[in-house]
């Protein structure tokens, strides 16, 4: 079978399972999930055989420690994977919610109900746990999904969605709402991006290499983020001590994610004071330091400093390592326009005491997710209480920020009347 028949098969086989699941009682997509959590604590030793083949493959090919650290599962991680999966279980069903309603003066009831989006593409990277993730998410909010995960975790993409298919199936739903491309050739990948016929979405998550190609290439609406440049602006009136706490988990707690601060922005009239001890504290955790003129000047006065002038593409790159752009701004308003220029839309944050100075950093900076005297790490589904995310969008329309469940509906109109023509 060719690339191509194959996708329009699995498209063809999603859409039928995305119309039996769209109706779906809560009741059977909950049994489906606790039987998937189930399956996973059952076939923990299964999973791992075929992870320990990705392991060794992906060993073998050179590939980098940190992208082998993504790939690779233990019981522990399985677990917590099993575990999440029960916690969507418990989560409101979010289709069916009546959003709003409207009773014309000729007695037409219009209602505006939440439905599911119908057949959902996610095309992903690496970390296997992506693959229930996405999975439960879609299944839980009646979308049925087609799965293309990266090479690196091939064996171990392939069993977790044949314990999600086996998982419908015993619960008496389709097993073809949840499928995996059973090949990690790429050419099976643009047939995927223009399946209009069939699949109504597509969400990659991975590196900007890959979301530009999807998102060049797909003839299907994508919901995405092409990077994440996060900045903390440390204000004139910030607490020195909650500053450096902040600074410190946005930039060093997991520094190869999209929530993880890049930029260092500090006011003018704080930078003198602030700054060279942020730097340290920075340094102390290995972060090399790229500084504007006004920065550099003050921090090349430090000693034990790793400090380089920072380059024109510096404050708009996503570095996903140990190394920060560091400016000092004249003011709130030359801040939130650089982060406006610099920026990706992802995630910022404001530390101040100053509540004038944080809203209007609230409203002024265009963001998805804006902070106020908190870490940018919290742009995360489980952490917003969605209970997993499919993905972060910078978009507009029609997510934005962390996506969950109500993020997988778009709505449809029901209008119940008695008789009524128009004239």
């Amino acid at each position: 079978m060719s690339h191509t028949a194959l996708i329009e098969t699995l498209g063809r086989q999603a859409r039928e399972a995305s119309l039996v699941l769209a109706t779906a009682e809560t009741s059977r997509k909950n049994a489906a999930l606790t039987r998937l959590a189930e399956l996973l604590t059952e076939r923990v030793d299964v999973i791992l055989v075929a992870n320990e083949r990705d392991i060794a493959a992906a060993t073998a090919a050179g590939l980098a420690k940190p992208m082998v650290e993504r790939l690779t599962l233990n019981k522990k991680r399985i677990a917590a994977l099993a575990e999440s999966v029960r916690q969507v279980a418990a989560l409101p069903d979010p289709v069916g919610q009546e959003l709003e309603r409207t009773t014309r003066p000729n007695g037409l009831d219009i209602r505006k109900v939440s439905v599911p989006i119908g057949v959902v593409a996610i095309i992903y990277e690496s970390r296997p746990n992506v693959t229930i993730e996405c999975a439960v998410l879609c299944l839980k909010s009646g979308n049925a999904c087609i799965l293309r995960g990266g090479k690196e975790a091939f064996e171990t993409n392939t069993v977790l969605a044949a314990l999600c298919s086996e998982a419908l199936a015993a619960s008496g739903l389709p097993a073809h709402a949840v499928q995996f491309v059973p090949t990690a050739d790429r050419a099976a990948l643009l047939p995927l991006l223009k399946l209009d016929p069939y699949i109504h979405c597509i969400i990659p998550r991975g590196g900007e290499a890959l979301i530009r190609f999807v998102a060049e290439n797909a003839t299907i609406p994508v919901i995405k983020h092409f990077k994440g440049v996060c900045t903390i602006y440390v204000d004139r009136d910030a607490d020195a001590a909650l500053a450096e706490k902040i600074v410190l988990n946005a930039k060093t707690q997991r520094p190869g994610v999209c929530n993880a601060a890049e930029n260092l922005f500090i006011h003018q009239d704080a930078a003198a004071k602030l700054l060279p001890k942020l730097a340290h504290a920075l340094a102390e955790k290995n972060v090399e330091l790229r500084a504007d003129p006004a920065a550099l000047k003050l921090l090349q006065k430090e000693k034990d400093l790793k400090v380089v002038a920072a380059g024109g593409e510096d404050f708009s790159t996503e570095y996903l390592d140990l190394i920060m752009a560091v400016k000092v701004v004249p003011n709130l308003d030359a801040a939130i326009a650089d982060i406006n220029r610099y920026g990706s839309g992802h995630s910022d944050a404001i530390v101040t005491r100053d509540e004038k100075a944080a809203q209007k950093f609230l409203a002024g900076v265009d963001s998805a997710t804006v902070y106020w005297n908190a870490s940018t790490r919290f742009t995360d589904g489980f952490e917003f209480g969605l209970g997993a995310e499919i993905g972060i969008s910078t978009d507009r329309l029609h997510a934005r920020g962390p996506m969950g469940l109500r993020e997988l509906c778009t709505y449809k109109y029901i209008i119940r009347g008695n008789g009524q023509i128009r004239e």
